[in-house]
């Protein structure tokens, strides 16, 4: 194959790539802009769960309890205890 032949394939297939990006930036998408969240009802304790978070995203020092809460919400968010790690 000649460095002719060889360098129009190469821009073809570029041209072609270009093209199809244009393509797909230019078309609107069918997803809504905003997430819809599921509504999920919070019990008691994620309530208080929330409520203590709140709390110690203001605090400037170590609190024993805001590092309880933290960890509960670690837990939950992983679905696992600690000391089952690998």
């Amino acid at each position: 194959m000649s460095r002719t032949a060889r360098i129009s394939g190469v821009a073809a297939i570029a041209g072609i790539m270009l093209a199809v990006a244009i393509v797909a930036l230019s078309e609107p998408d069918d997803l809504p802009r905003e997430a819809v969240l599921p509504v999920v009802e919070e019990s008691e304790p994620q309530e208080m769960l929330a409520r203590e978070l709140e709390r110690c995203a203001t605090l400037i020092m170590p609190d024993t309890a805001c590092e309880q809460a933290w960890a509960e919400k670690r837990r939950r968010f992983f679905g696992s205890d600690e000391g089952e790690r690998r």
